[in-house]
C-alpha cells in the first residue's frame, strides 16, 4: 500500500494543500512550472487574471498531453509494425536456410552419384 503524500504548493501567491501518491520533489516541480508559466502569463498583459491564467496554463498543458499522447500512440504502432516486419524477415530468413540446406544436402547426392 502507497502512502499519500501531503505537500504544500505556492502557485501565484497562494497556497494549496496536495495530497498524492507521486514523491513530494515531483509535486512541487510541477507546481513550480504552474507557477513559472502562469507568472509569465500575467506579467505578459496585466489584464489576466490568476484565474484566466490558470485556464490558459490548463489549455496549455492539455494540447501537450493530447499531443504526447497521440505521439506516443504513433511510436507504438511503428514499434509494432517494425516488430512484425522483424518477424517476417526472420521467418523468411529461416525458410531460406532449411531451403539452402535442402540444396546442399541435394548437391552432395548429385556429387557422389557421378
Amino acid at each position: 500500500m502507497t502512502s499519500r503524500n501531503r505537500i504544500k504548493l505556492t502557485i501565484c501567491d497562494t497556497e494549496y494543500i496536495i495530497t498524492s501518491d507521486e514523491p513530494e520533489s515531483y509535486v512541487k516541480e510541477l507546481g513550480d512550472e504552474l507557477d513559472k508559466s502562469m507568472r509569465s502569463l500575467i506579467a505578459g498583459d496585466t489584464r489576466i487574471s490568476t484565474t484566466m491564467a490558470a485556464v490558459l496554463t490548463s489549455l496549455t498543458l492539455a494540447d501537450q498531453a493530447r499531443k504526447a499522447t497521440s505521439s506516443a500512440d504513433n511510436l507504438r504502432s511503428q514499434i509494432k509494425e517494425y516488430l512484425s516486419d522483424n518477424a517476417r524477415v526472420r521467418s523468411d530468413l529461416d525458410e531460406a536456410r532449411r531451403e539452402n540446406d535442402r540444396l546442399r544436402r541435394e548437391l552432395g547426392q548429385y556429387k557422389n552419384s557421378l
